[in-house]
């Protein structure tokens, strides 16, 4: 079945009437119903399949701590891809309307400027109780300024299955809950702004997760990941990690 076309004027309107606002004013913005439920099912479909051929792996943590200690911190089971790959057309085109996004956000993103994006995470929590700690994207400048995620959860309730994403906003004395409902877009700024976690998950739960990178910080990024690797310390590439 043919992936919907989703307009120009459609996105454009998304971007500069809800999105950069929201970003502005409060730092975060979600967008419901976003691919529609057709599309949104061969999303899901993929990933389902991608987690039952057992392509999904643990997720890591700065200085690779493993077993018990690792899953009480990050709970979830990832796998990285482009949306090239054979069986993962519906992905490529999620990832192809949201870039389409973030082109039309153009210069309204305050100092960001954004010429390129990392591969897509593909993510599940297996709904054993797993969670992901508060933790920041980018908290050390590695170039990532604005992280999506596509959550893929049909008939989720949070009372009963958790898993909602709590955002902690800077300077701000109260929390936002987000719940990962199907067809469900979330935006927000991947910096010390929005410290989040994700809270334990009790039913098995599915999301695509992708971030934009500015250019300066990215290529200064790069720069020092060179420069420790030449020193002998050795570090993964910036901004190779996971969320939520």
């Amino acid at each position: 079945m043919p992936l919907r076309h989703i307009s120009t004027s459609d996105l454009e309107h998304l971007a500069l009437e809800h999105i950069v606002p929201r970003l502005h004013d409060v730092g975060f913005c979600y967008l419901d119903h976003f691919l529609g439920e057709v599309v949104g099912d061969c999303v899901l479909e993929q990933v389902k399949r991608m987690h039952s051929s057992g392509a999904l792996k643990n997720g890591q943590l700065a200085g690779q701590l493993q077993g018990s200690v690792r899953s009480h911190l990050r709970g979830d089971q990832i796998a990285w891809v482009t949306g090239t790959e054979e069986g993962c057309e519906a992905m490529g085109y999620l990832l192809s309307v949201i870039d389409r996004l973030i082109v039309l956000c153009g210069n309204r993103l305050g100092k960001y400027y954004v010429k390129e994006r990392s591969k897509a995470m593909v993510a599940c929590y297996p709904g054993n109780g797993a969670g992901y700690v508060r933790h920041v994207d980018n908290p050390n400048g590695d170039g990532r300024c604005v992280t999506c995620i596509y959550y893929l959860n049909k008939n989720w309730d949070s009372k009963v299955h958790g898993g909602v994403l709590r955002i902690f906003p800077e300077g701000q004395r109260y929390a936002v809950d987000i719940e990962p409902l199907f067809d469900r877009l979330l935006l927000f700024w991947s910096d010390r702004r929005n410290p989040h976690e994700v809270q334990p998950s009790y039913s098995t739960r599915y999301a695509m997760t992708v971030w934009y990178f500015d250019a300066e910080e990215r290529a200064e990024a790069r720069e020092k990941f060179k420069n420790l690797n030449a020193s002998g310390k050795k570090t993964r590439p910036p901004g190779e990690d996971g969320s939520c």
